[in-house]
Parts: C-alpha cells; structure tokens; sequence
C-alpha cells in the first residue's frame, strides 16, 4: 500500500471497487496464496458444499475456483459494478450486492465462508463483529478461510491503487486471537506472505492468510 497523499476526500469501499472494476482482478488473479487456499478448502469439502463467499470482487478466481469444484456458491460485495462482472463471468453461482455487516444467513447455513481483504475499510470493532458473524454462519465442522494486510492500524488514511481511502487492520496476533478466542474457531493454520500486484500502481503488500474450523460440537459465537 502506498501513503503518498491525493487530492480530495477519501472514497468509500463500493466507490473504491466501482472504479477499479477488472482492473483489481488483473492485479490480484495470480495470487498464489488465494489459490492455495481455495485448494486446501475444496479438498476438504464435498460435491454442493454451501459456500459463502464475502468480498466476492469479479468472481476470479475464487467463486469461479469453487464453483468449479462442485461447490453451491453465493458471493456479496458492497459494489455493483464487481457484482455485474461476478455475475457475467461466473454464471454458476449467485452474486448480491449486500455490505457483511446487513448480510443475513440462518445460523450454521454454510459449509464454509471464504474472506479475503474485505474488512479492512471498516472499523475494528466492525471487522471484528463481521468475523463473528461469519463463523455463526458455519455449520459445525465447517471452515473459515481468510486473508488480510495484517497491521497495527485503526482509521488511517492511504493511497492504494491511486485511490485515496481510510483502513484499519489488526495485527497477525491480534487476527488470529480474534478467530480462536472471539469466534471460538480452532485457526488449523495461519501463514504470512507477500504479493506484488500485477499493476504498477499498487505496492508489494504483506498477507495474512488463515484456515479456521468451527468446533463440531460449537455452539454459535455470541454477538
């Protein structure tokens, strides 16, 4: 993430992904992370697993990744202009454009939720309620795969992709206690890396990514 200052206000998430469109997919299609995760999800799921997948962007790869495994799909994105291209590009699954935090799910709905990168734009106590939210979702035995730019950060101003934006984050300790000891999960890895974007635009970012599982026997995280 680059912290050079632009001109004008700060834009929203949906704003920041109406702009970018296919532009973010070209940037972060490769992730070679992202891929493994998803691999290491479908291996452990069954032929119309219900996945939920947040921050669902352009469908690439991941809806398109799990729908191709045999996997149920429902992706939501606070942006219409990525919910038009998910839905062009992934016909297979379902796209709707519905922020996390007003996204109702019955609970234990979901085999699995999938979340890479989409709390940041919120704050810490939002992101972390969205976590909980999420692993309410889960079906006992059922997983939870995330990723996130792990810093020490609350409401600081950046540039990312040309865009000026506000962003919070946790630490890499923070984020996975917050998994083990808020959502009650059992975090069965957690791994960092870096990625350098395909677009000049955006700087080489650290990752956070983290395979979770809700407890067979769990009962719902309290909110």
């Amino acid at each position: 993430m680059d912290h050079d200052a632009t001109n004008g206000r700060p834009v929203s998430a949906a704003e920041l992904f109406d702009g970018l469109g296919i532009d973010y997919e070209r940037a972060f299609v490769r992730l070679p992370a992202q891929r493994a995760a998803i691999e290491w999800l479908t291996a452990r799921l069954g032929a119309g697993a219900r996945v939920l997948d947040v921050g669902s962007g352009t469908g690439r790869p991941v809806a398109d990744l799990l729908v191709r495994a045999g996997c149920e799909v429902t992706g939501i994105d606070v942006s219409g202009e990525m919910v038009a291209l998910a839905r062009a590009q992934v016909p297979g699954a379902g796209f709707e454009q519905c922020d996390v935090r007003a996204f109702e799910a019955p609970e234990g709905h979901y085999d699995a939720v999938c979340a890479f990168f989409p709390l940041m734009m919120m704050s810490r106590a939002e992101a972390a309620a969205a976590l909980k939210r999420m692993a309410g979702w889960l079906a006992p035995g059922g997983f939870l795969v995330t990723a996130t730019v792990p810093a020490d950060v609350e409401d600081v101003e950046i540039v990312w992709m040309e865009r000026k934006v506000r962003v919070s984050s946790f630490s890499a300790e923070e984020y996975v206690r917050l998994q083990r000891e808020d959502c009650g999960l059992d975090v069965l890895h957690h791994e960092l890396s870096v990625f350098a974007p395909d677009d000049d635009r955006a700087a080489p970012e650290e990752h956070l990514f983290t395979y979770a599982r809700r407890p067979a026997s769990a009962e719902a995280p309290e909110s």
